[in-house]
């Protein structure tokens, strides 16, 4: 009997006999078991979850598929009305084309048949071996010797060069290799723009601001010419801008080909009230 009891003994009862077993470790320790088989299925349990939520989120139904509607009805909207009031926007700006090295080419020429000088062709071998080649042809002694005289001294000849102008299509561009600039550069013209515009007293007291449109054409000489408003604002706004605008200095003409040529030239004009 009393080897039965003590095979029933387990660890915890033949290390804690003896002693105080409500103290609290015979306790930890006899119920160590459970609560590690608890931890362990409580961590397999989350590790499981933690593994599948990818899966159970995509099988949560979402409101994309509303969104995606939506964004369709919205495209297959018809566009807003045109008015046909409204003027047109203004052209983009000209394209600053790079700088490139240049060389002057003139065409040949073209005079008509009538025009031409008819040159004398020059005398044959057998006219030589009777005559001698001069400035012009007359009968002389067939016996007499040919002398040769020697050349007077003059004074050398300056040549006259003739300075053939050139006509210059007038020919407006719209693009050049090399566009018309304000002395000084675009910068320097917003300047000049700034301190000689005079606000307008209607338009200042309309609060008015925004921006004119203006559009003229650079000379050969750099001289403004032909000032129109391409999209203005009223209020007198438009008339200053073009006042200031042609009492400009003259700009540095366009070229075309290495030569001076004609633009026309887009130049917005703001107006802000401070």
């Amino acid at each position: 009997m009393a080897e039965s009891q003590a095979s029933a003994l387990t660890l915890d009862d033949i290390v804690f006999a003896n002693r105080n077993k409500a103290y609290g470790a015979y306790d930890l320790r006899k119920s160590y078991r459970k609560t590690l088989t608890r931890a362990l299925l409580v961590g397999g349990l989350i590790f499981l979850l933690a593994m599948l939520s990818p899966t159970l989120i995509s099988l949560i139904p979402s409101d994309k598929e509303e969104l995606s509607m939506t964004e369709v009805d919205l495209m297959k909207l018809p566009p807003p009305p045109i008015d046909p009031n409204e003027p047109p926007p203004p052209p983009p700006p000209p394209v600053e084309l790079p700088k490139v090295n240049t060389v002057q080419f003139l065409p040949p020429e073209v005079k008509k048949d009538e025009e031409v000088p008819e040159e004398a062709p020059p005398p044959t071998v057998e006219e030589l071996k009777e005559a001698v080649a001069a400035e012009k042809t007359q009968e002389g002694d067939p016996n007499a010797e040919e002398a040769i005289v020697a050349p007077e001294e003059t004074a050398p000849v300056k040549e006259e060069v003739k300075v053939v102008e050139e006509k210059v299509e007038e020919q407006i561009f719209q693009v050049v290799e090399q566009q018309p600039e304000f002395p000084g550069g675009m910068a320097a013209c917003y300047q000049y723009l700034g301190k000689n515009i005079k606000y307008p007293a209607a338009a200042s007291r309309a609060n008015v601001s925004g921006k004119v449109f203006l559009t003229f054409i650079v000379n050969t000489d750099g001289s403004i010419q032909d000032v129109q408003v391409l999209k203005g604002l009223g209020f007198g706004c438009d008339e200053e801008a073009m006042r200031v605008v042609k009492t400009m200095p003259k700009w540095k003409p366009g070229k075309q080909s290495g030569r001076a040529v004609r633009v026309k030239f887009n130049l917005p004009v703001s107006f802000v009230l401070e």
